[in-house]
């Protein structure tokens, strides 16, 4: 039963007079479509660029921000903290993971 649905819906639509208004067609003349082709290729030239001059503009505002602000006093490790060594103990029955 879906299957009919769908396949007169496909149908419907395929008849329907909105299906021109999606479909992008290209132009026929060939200086048309090159000149739109470079356009095109034009405006995904500019976006790239934009977009690495506001990445690097972030990048750069955070480093500033950064340094501008300093270390806190507060942040400085205490005499409490002890250095360790670890190892892994491992439990009998299970596989080793190495």
């Amino acid at each position: 039963m879906s299957s009919v649905f769908f396949r007169t819906l496909h149908a419907r639509y395929d008849a329907s007079a909105l299906r021109g208004l999606f479909t992008p067609r290209k132009p026929r003349n060939p200086l048309l479509r090159v000149a739109l082709g470079l356009v095109g290729i034009a405006i995904l030239a500019l976006l790239l660029v934009v977009g690495l001059f506001v990445g690097a503009a972030m990048v750069s505002f955070g480093l500033l921000r950064a340094a501008l602000r300093g270390r806190k006093p507060g942040s400085v490790q205490s005499a409490d903290v002890l250095d360790a060594e670890y190892r892994i103990v491992s439990k009998p029955g299970q596989p080793a993971l190495r």
